[in-house]
């Protein structure tokens, strides 16, 4: 008994060592000053030079910030400010950014972020994510502590065109095009090939999805345990590429994934958490930390750099 235990543990050093020696270094690591202290939960760029972030403290009110330098300064947007905070981001075809939170709360922007406009999604639940993918029409995807999800599609009015009920948790709704898109949430991916009207269960499981990634063809999901997936044919099939419940593994809580092509991605998450890939997800390295604050959404910038938003109103931008 007490050799097995020896041994479990002499393993468990091994695989920590293992782990340290093959953390990587960024080139150079540095904070934006975001004039605020609320969580950050999303950044986008949206032109080589304009990013903008949502975000917000829970009940206390929503945060929006602009940046017009390719991120290198920041500055804060009241113009329609929400009363609670925003979660989700999406941007439609047309390049109208919409930003969503608790209370139904919607914010949209058509010039860029320079200016907002409120609406509210009448069942005033707290939408996790969501944007119009036509001019007729958007898809919200709303969640009450995992444990039940609404997917509602809205006119142009925001007034409520039909609901659709489940009893589990989802984080975010991905619109590919007018027709496609894929429901992500608490052990389970959906997808639509007609506007939203019906949703198929794909041949996922194992984790709490938290955010997509894609480019070209192939799509990359990421957990709150660690586990990373891949698909190359729409959904179809998928490829376990990290498998968070795996204990010979570091323990990661997943929050955001990011492709800049078919080789090469990050994810990141609670505890400054980021790893890298070379090879498509196949084999994943940590960066050696640079924060303690839970990395939310992550976006490369047009000179190449990462730039990440999360808790405590916290940017970084990091020089590869």
């Amino acid at each position: 008994m007490i050799r097995g235990t020896l041994l479990l543990l002499f393993a468990v050093v091994c695989v920590l060592q293992s782990c340290k020696r093959d953390e990587l270094e960024f080139g150079q690591v540095w904070q934006h000053t975001s004039h605020t202290t609320a969580r950050l939960n999303n950044i986008r760029f949206l032109d080589d030079s304009i990013c903008v972030i949502g975000g917000g403290s829970t009940f206390y009110g929503s945060v929006m910030l602009r940046s017009a330098d390719g991120g290198y300064s920041w500055s804060a947007d009241s113009s329609a400010a929400a009363p609670k905070e925003l979660y989700g981001m999406g941007v439609s075809a047309d390049g109208t950014v919409y930003l969503s939170g608790i209370d139904g709360c919607v914010l949209h922007s058509k010039d860029k972020g320079k200016t907002w406009k409120f609406n509210r999604i009448g069942n005033w639940l707290e939408s996790k994510g969501g944007c119009f993918f036509s001019a007729d029409t958007g898809i919200f995807v709303s969640s009450v502590l995992q444990r039940q999800s609404t997917i509602t599609r809205v006119d142009s009015t925001f007034r409520i065109i039909d609901e659709q009920t489940f009893l589990f948790g989802l984080n975010n709704v991905y619109m590919i095009n007018t027709n496609t898109g894929y429901a992500i949430g608490y052990g389970v991916i959906m997808k639509t090939t007609d506007r939203g009207n019906t949703w198929a269960y794909l041949d996922v499981d194992g984790d709490n999805f938290t955010a997509m990634a894609q480019y070209g063809g192939t799509i990359w999901v990421c957990g709150s345990s660690g586990s990373i997936f891949r698909s190359a044919d729409g959904g179809a099939n998928w490829a376990r590429l990290r498998n968070g419940n795996n204990i010979s593994l570091p323990r990661y809580i997943l929050r955001c994934i990011l492709f800049t092509d078919v080789q090469h991605g990050w994810a990141a998450g609670d505890d400054g958490t980021v790893i890298y890939t070379r090879d498509g997800g196949e084999n994943w390295v940590p960066y050696k930390p640079f924060t303690t604050k839970t990395i939310r959404s992550i976006a490369q910038s047009p000179n190449g750099n990462l730039v990440l938003a999360g808790d405590a109103g916290t940017i970084y931008r990091i020089v590869l």
